[in-house]
């Protein structure tokens, strides 16, 4: 197995090919917000202000992002979609970033809070093979829409305080999430939930991903971090969660973030805030450090 994997930084973004890291000079210095997969294509937000597109390891800026700053993308077939603080959605369409108006009017959103007091952020955004979107605000749950975006229905309760939602890889029904409550798992397209943390130590959750049928997330006792873990699991059935030890260390010194932790083809990439990025090729049973000394890592994809 070839191991690619793109990793964003506050300084830098970096792509590591097998044993060999190496720094992408076009964002030498510049703040990654986050990363995404698009077949051949790739796509990044640089400072929540800009929108850069790759192809064939090759950048230029695409849009820039007026009004409030960018948080997280995911690409779907009517473009790509971003969301941003204040909980707003964006589609770019042409060189033209355009706002999801449906997204303003969706029931409960008067509701939507952050525990400090400032309005609610859309989190991540993560788009089912049968086209379905699944955007996560913080605090607000997980809105879906499955005719392109013209309307939204929540599908979770707000309290559970999803950090990430994300659509299984492989199997169109099936949504993930990770959540200040657990793990949360949808058999039915977001129509009904069911959060589990047997196995976990903590139930505080920042980051999920999946490969077929394995299921890894992140734990620890809080927004803090301490006491941070990572877990994996079969998503058939309803075994309990098993620590991932083998190669890690025995606490991560900061929480396991959102978007910082990806899973393809049986690799598995890992950052961290203090700059290390640890590999697993076999699902998340053993590990190894795949890259070290970088600046604080904001985001992993997998290509």
């Amino acid at each position: 197995m070839t191991s690619r994997i793109r990793i964003g930084t506050r300084e830098g973004l970096w792509e590591l090919d097998g044993d060999r890291v190496f720094s992408v000079e076009a964002f030498a210095g510049k703040s990654l917000t986050a990363l995404a997969v698009d077949g051949a294509r790739a796509w990044a937000i640089v400072d929540g202000r800009t929108l850069w597109e790759g192809v064939d390891s090759a950048w230029k800026r695409r849009a820039i992002i007026e009004g409030h700053a960018a948080t997280c993308l995911a690409a779907e077939a009517g473009g790509l979609l971003i969301g941003t603080e204040e909980a707003h959605v964006l589609r770019l369409t042409g060189d033209e970033l355009v706002p999801v108006e449906s997204f303003e009017t969706i029931d409960g959103r008067a509701s939507w809070y952050t525990p400090w007091g400032d309005p609610a952020d859309v989190r991540s955004i993560s788009v089912a093979l049968d086209g379905a979107i699944y955007v996560n605000v913080h605090v607000g749950g997980v809105v879906r829409s499955r005719d392109g975006g013209r309307t939204w229905t929540p599908t979770v309760d707000i309290e559970s305080d999803v950090h990430q939602v994300l659509a299984h890889p492989s199997r169109a029904e099936v949504v993930l999430a990770a959540a200040a409550d657990g793990f949360g798992v949808s058999r039915d397209g977001g129509a009904s939930w069911r959060f589990i943390t047997e196995g976990m130590h903590a139930h505080y959750l920042r980051a999920v991903a999946a490969d077929d049928d394995t299921v890894l997330v992140s734990a620890s006792t809080g927004p803090g971090g301490r006491r941070a873990a990572l877990y994996r699991a079969r998503l058939a059935g309803d075994a309990a969660f098993e620590r991932c030890g083998d190669g890690l260390p025995t606490w991560f010194g900061d929480n396991v973030d959102t978007g910082c932790l990806a899973a393809s083809g049986g690799l598995v990439a890992c950052g961290t805030e203090d700059g290390r990025v640890f590999r697993s090729l076999d699902g998340g049973q053993r590990w190894d450090v795949a890259a070290k000394g970088l600046p604080p890592v904001t985001c992993v994809t997998l290509r």
